[in-house]
């Protein structure tokens, strides 16, 4: 007999995480989603200023990621997923020019830090102990309390590192996420950090395979759905109210919300989630790459952080980009072109192009803003919560997005004991 009936709300990375994982495991699973297509802030379409598809944004995996390349594995994706046999990082500074490829050794052991080679520039082998601050600092405190914010190494380095992780500038960063990131790839060697693109884009990678895992699985899935309000009796959810109608949840039946933060605060009584946000911007360029172009190279000294190449077009990504989510998009276009055809080595006009602004990208990484984050589990007995703002340890990545909708699966099936409807209700509505 399956073990029964989940309602999914959401499919974004973190609902479909939670629904194919509760298909695979035999739970009849419904899914539901307010855009007209899936994938949340992980997906890919059609634009057609450039004639061309590219991704809502520049995602980069790790080897180390191990929830999304179980994911993956799951949904039968991960020959998606592109990159180098070993660790290796290109890197270019426009202030100087100077330009290098950092790689870590495979193993735990960091005997790259001792090769000139292989290594930052100017950057010394005790240099990099700094991380170890990391690891005990005091909790609440944030990267800048706990390091040195300055420096080769750091401006080289563990700037955009943690900058691309966090989505937040690290001094103000919570050094408990810093130190996740770092225990899961770096700390883990080589063999945990090379780096994976999805070439063929996001959708093809993540959304697509997983919506026809769940097609196999028999699940039904709703687009245009939006979640207005919710019905509670006593401790559990007695009735999802969509735009178009009502839905009951039977006796038994569970509930996923994989909204986002600022929607589930709204549709749950007494629930604390982030409040702070922090932007991103994409640049995207259609131009053909020369031969031997590396897939990623990392920027510093330039409004564009990293620079992907694609087959067909040039990819930016800036990072807690508040500071430019205002600007106008042909001034934006200009700039980041600037860099990424510096960091390329290319010459000629502005190629066609497009500008994606984020502004509420991910929540803040601030230490303040992690106290935020509520678990999986809710003090309702058949609801659980899913999405990169909830207590991962990890911050608002597609690694966080894909724990997250495990947790709260597991949640499910730990709290699906089917039951009576509890006496009295309640009701909360989405503004």
């Amino acid at each position: 007999m399956p073990p029964g009936t989940v309602h999914v709300v959401g499919a974004g990375l973190a609902g479909l995480s939670a629904a194919t994982r509760l298909a695979d495991r035999g739970w009849t699973v419904r899914l539901y989603e307010a855009a007209p297509q899936a994938g949340g802030r992980c997906r890919s379409y059609v634009d057609q200023a450039l004639g061309t598809t590219i991704d809502n944004g520049n995602h980069l995996l790790l080897s180390g990621n191990q929830a999304a390349l179980a994911f993956l594995d799951l949904v039968g994706a991960r020959g998606q997923l592109v990159g180098p046999e070993h660790a290796s990082f290109d890197f270019v500074d426009l202030r100087s020019g100077e330009r290098w490829r950092l790689q870590p050794s495979a193993g735990r052991i960091p005997w790259w830090i001792f090769s000139k080679a292989r290594r930052v520039p100017g950057s010394r082998p005790l240099d990099y102990l700094a991380l170890l601050r990391l690891r005990f600092a005091r909790h609440g405190a944030t990267i800048g309390e706990a390091m040195a914010c300055s420096g080769p190494l750091y401006e080289r380095l563990w700037h955009p590192l943690l900058l691309a992780a966090l989505n937040t500038e690290p001094p103000a960063a919570s050094a408990s996420l810093a130190d996740a990131v770092i225990r899961n790839t770096l700390e883990r060697g080589g063999a945990a950090c090379r780096p994976l693109v999805a070439r063929a884009g996001l959708s093809a990678t993540f959304v697509d395979p997983a919506l026809a895992f769940l097609d196999r699985h028999g699940a039904a899935v709703r687009f245009g759905s939006r979640l207005r309000s919710i019905a509670f009796a006593g401790a559990r959810v007695e009735r999802l109210e969509f735009a178009e109608g009502a839905v009951d949840v039977a006796a038994g039946e569970q509930v996923v919300l994989a909204v986002p933060a600022p929607v589930a605060a709204q549709l749950l009584p007494g629930i604390e989630t982030p409040v702070e946000h922090r932007a991103i911007v994409n640049g995207h360029f259609r131009i053909d790459v020369l031969p031997g172009a590396p897939p990623m190279i990392g920027v510093v000294g330039g409004e564009a952080e990293w620079v992907f190449t694609y087959p067909g077009r040039i990819s930016t990504t800036t990072s807690g980009a508040d500071r430019l989510i205002d600007q106008p998009r042909e001034a934006l276009a200009e700039i980041l072109w600037r860099d990424a055809a510096a960091a390329l080595g290319l010459h000629g006009p502005l190629p066609p192009w497009q500008i994606v602004k984020e502004r509420r990208a991910t929540f803040a990484a601030l230490p303040r803003e992690e106290a935020r984050r509520p678990p999986a589990a809710t003090r309702w007995t058949n609801l659980a919560l899913a999405g990169d703002y909830t207590a991962t340890g990890l911050p608002a990545t597609i690694e966080g997005a894909v724990r997250s909708g495990v947790a709260a699966a597991d949640v499910v099936e730990r709290t699906a004991v089917p039951g009576e409807h509890p006496a009295g209700s309640q009701k909360a509505v989405a503004a």
